[in-house]
């Protein structure tokens, strides 16, 4: 199963996947631009086994929704890749009340990968997590806790800050998860990767949605001097899907200078990434906002 698989870096990873012979759960919020991705990698693999699902992160009882309708139909996961995102978005809120980036990159995500663990640890050959992280995480030294608590106090908003503590909160659940499972002896490898600086949709949506027309076309300028094909940003998350012998907490990214492009390989995450006690107090504080508890 891949999330935000309508565009960009989710699309290709499931063209890849399906080229390789695997089905593909394609999960996004639009039911039409899923449609149009889906017949993208039809007309690339015309075997391809792909479905589409419903999902928006930003609202937690339509990831419930979602993840009862998967756990409905398929036995069992053997990858989730915990892919879609915002960024840099105005400052806005989720269904649930959250600040939309981590509350959408990040608590979204939480819960859709703690409702999927029966499906995942039914896996027959042991399942695998990814996540999709950025170097943006680099950029900031922890996470303000209030922005995991529904109508907190608000603190004045930073839209890259913002976008910063979520893909650090992405790596936090990552090594969390990978740490719960080795202490449960599950069949359940965790690992993440980042793109890079690549092409996608990523970079003009969040401008767009508060109607900043320059800096989305600025964007989109930069995106075609500087950034590497979205294709190319694609290899590490699926180096990090797909390689045997990956080590559980791995993080996977370009391997050029400053990892902005280049071919995927083993990279290093900060400090505050690697930190467990802000990675149990992230965890805690995910699981008391989305209802969803890991046993």
């Amino acid at each position: 199963m891949v999330t935000g698989a309508s565009s960009g870096l989710g699309h290709h990873v499931t063209l890849e996947l399906a080229r390789a012979g695997a089905g593909v759960v394609m999960a996004g919020r639009n039911p039409d631009r899923l449609a149009a991705s889906a017949d993208l990698v039809r007309r690339e693999v015309p075997a391809a086994d792909v479905r589409s699902v419903s999902l928006d992160l930003a609202d937690l009882s339509a990831v419930r929704g979602t993840a009862e309708q998967v756990l409905d139909s398929y036995e069992h996961l053997d990858l989730l890749v915990d892919n879609a995102g915002v960024m840099a978005t105005p400052e806005r809120t989720t269904a649930d009340g959250f600040e939309l980036q981590i509350g959408t990159n990040h608590l979204g995500h939480f819960a859709l990968t703690g409702l999927l663990l029966p499906a995942l640890l039914a896996s027959p050959h042991g399942a695998r997590v990814v996540i999709t992280s950025s170097v943006a995480h680099r950029t900031v030294s922890g996470i303000d806790l209030r922005s995991l608590v529904a109508g907190a106090d608000p603190r004045p908003y930073r839209k890259w800050r913002a976008y910063s503590e979520s893909k650090l909160a992405n790596l936090l659940f990552m090594l969390e998860v990978e740490r719960r499972a080795a202490t449960g002896d599950l069949a359940l490898l965790s690992v993440a990767a980042h793109p890079g600086y690549a092409a996608t949709e990523l970079q003009t949506a969040g401008p767009g949605l508060g109607g900043d027309t320059i800096s989305s076309r600025l964007m989109s300028l930069t995106n075609k001097v500087a950034a590497q094909p979205a294709v190319h940003g694609a290899w590490p998350l699926l180096m990090a899907s797909t390689q045997p012998g990956l080590p559980g907490g791995a993080y996977v990214g370009p391997g050029g200078p400053g990892e902005v492009r280049g071919r995927p390989r083993l990279v290093g995450m900060s400090a505050a990434a690697s930190d467990p006690d802000l990675g149990r107090r992230v965890w805690e504080a995910s699981e008391a906002a989305t209802g969803v508890s890991w046993p």
